[in-house]
């Protein structure tokens, strides 16, 4: 055998190895999720019955929908669903925007004490949210807002308190510094000689060339504010306005009925792993392109 032969061979054997433990995290990381779904098919005694074996994981036995149906007599799972996503959608698409234009500015724009207040916003991320939130509740109750019944005072049990506090993100903010500042400088002089403004460089330059970095940073926020619980739990007292992370204490009041949690918990699984679906990617791309350069 030549060694031609014996070196494609330890390839082929090389990858096969690689693959086969890929396959085997990806089947560690993926098992949380399987017992999740399974679960939420079984009463409440098999479910319990089963967890000791592999049967976990497994939809044998007394297999229905009906952990899924009473879950819904329970919580109002549907307004819990359009509350985080309208707000976790607001919160991304006005967060990349206006994160994004921040970032532009501290990469691509010269002013005076850019480095110093790039600085200041950097280190927020090592403030707990903890630390503040109780400030923050005391600011939102006397803050005006102007809606169809006039003025008022206090932003509680709405909408607004839930997204306009988060739009800025320090970590959105630097990971668009990062990823602009390895674009090169050539293309935004040609672009300002072409008579472009600078609101026509971002649009028109930046923005096509970013879409790995919108992605890394939509995701993450999504997250982020998808599974928030402390700050809805403060500001939304009524179930107008609660999120599913809030929706979860319905089912852990009085009798805990286990295959309803995991029924609602599988039901608000569904948005997070679609939007991680369709936009892993142009997150993978930017890890691997741009990451985390500095």
């Amino acid at each position: 055998m030549s060694a031609g032969m014996v070196q494609g061979r330890n390839a082929r054997y090389r990858v096969l190895w690689r693959y086969a433990l890929l396959i085997a995290v990806a089947v560690v990381f993926i098992f949380p999720v399987v017992f999740m779904v399974v679960s939420s098919l079984k009463p409440d005694l098999q479910l319990l019955r089963d967890t000791g074996s592999v049967r976990a994981f497994l939809p044998v036995g007394d297999i229905s929908l009906d952990n899924y149906v009473n879950a819904f007599k329970r919580a109002p799972i549907g307004r819990f669903v359009y509350n985080s996503v309208l707000v976790t959608g607001l919160t991304v698409v006005f967060g990349l925007f206006f994160n994004s234009l921040a970032g532009f500015a501290f990469a691509k724009l010269r002013w005076r004490g850019r480095a110093i207040v790039l600085s200041v916003v950097i280190a927020t991320l090592i403030v707990p949210f903890e630390t503040i939130a109780v400030p923050l509740l005391m600011l939102v109750n006397t803050l005006p807002w102007l809606g169809p019944e006039g003025l008022t005072f206090g932003w509680l049990d709405s909408y607004r308190v839930q997204i306009v506090p988060f739009i800025a993100d320090a970590l959105s903010i630097f990971l668009f510094v990062q990823f602009f500042k390895d674009l090169p400088d050539e293309i935004i002089e040609a672009a300002r000689i072409d008579g472009a403004s600078w609101w026509q460089v971002y649009l028109r330059v930046i923005v096509p060339l970013s879409g790995p970095v919108f992605a890394t940073a939509a995701i993450l926020k999504f997250l982020a504010m998808y599974n928030m619980y402390l700050w809805p739990l403060m500001v939304a007292q009524g179930e107008t306005y609660r999120p599913v992370m809030v929706g979860l204490q319905y089912f852990f009041q009085l009798n805990v009925a286990w295959g309803e949690v995991m029924a609602y918990l599988s039901l608000i699984t569904v948005p997070v792993l679609v939007f991680y679906l369709l936009l892993q990617r142009a997150f993978i791309e930017s890890i691997a392109a741009s990451g985390v350069k500095g």
